[in-house]
């Protein structure tokens, strides 16, 4: 996807991939993670996601990345905080105490501007780019965050009958993405309720990946 797309996206409020509330594998699996209180979690193309509010009242500390501004400032509307920006090249860092979220291409930011992370939860990012900006995506999101865990949720339907955005990530392709970098274990598969976007069944999947 261009970033345009998503940029005119936030725009226009079509933001159906936005939920409304946590999500319900997060709140079930991040335990799985074995996180020390206070650690910081790294959210790629993380948008206004309610999960940034979930995570911040369980105690931890959340880094994120989104390509739009709009979106970001309207995250931090509702969590009712005045950032502090600044500008960073090609990115601005939008901070308050315990949230550094990043804003601009994903790409252009590294380990040193983001920062040491104890886990990465990727609920929108891998599921929203298409197969040649994932192979591009999965070891830089590993580079940059030092190999720590990740909580991964993918979603798997029948590609023919939907267009991506999400776009289905079969459990062989996830492995073949990160296998080389972490042990890969899936958590949960659960059917979604209603379909993708009701035309489709699907299935979404929880993984745990981990170092060896």
């Amino acid at each position: 996807m261009e970033p345009d797309f998503w940029r005119a996206r936030w725009e226009n409020n079509q933001i159906g991939f936005h939920e409304g509330k946590p999500n319900a594998l997060l709140q079930r699996h991040l335990g799985a993670l074995a996180l020390a209180p206070g650690a910081r979690i790294f959210l790629p193309l993380c948008g206004k996601t309610r999960d940034i509010a979930f995570l911040l009242a369980q105690g931890f500390r959340v880094a994120g990345a989104e390509l739009s501004r709009l979106a970001v400032e309207q995250l931090f509307a509702e969590l009712e905080v005045a950032p502090v920006v600044s500008v960073h090249g090609p990115l601005e860092r939008f901070s308050a105490p315990g949230v550094d979220i990043f804003v601009g291409d994903i790409f252009a930011l590294g380990g040193d501007l983001l920062g040491p992370v104890d886990a990465v939860y990727d609920r929108a990012a891998l599921v929203a780019l298409p197969a040649p900006l994932r192979a591009r995506y999965a070891p830089h999101l590993v580079e940059i965050t030092a190999g720590a865990p990740q909580l991964l949720i993918t979603f798997e339907y029948d590609q023919s009958l939907v267009e991506g955005p999400p776009f289905s990530i079969p459990p062989a392709e996830t492995r073949a993405l990160y296998g080389a970098d972490y042990l890969v274990a899936l958590l949960e598969s659960a059917v979604v309720a209603g379909g993708l976007r009701g035309k489709c069944e699907a299935t979404e999947h929880a993984w745990l990946m981990e170092r060896g």
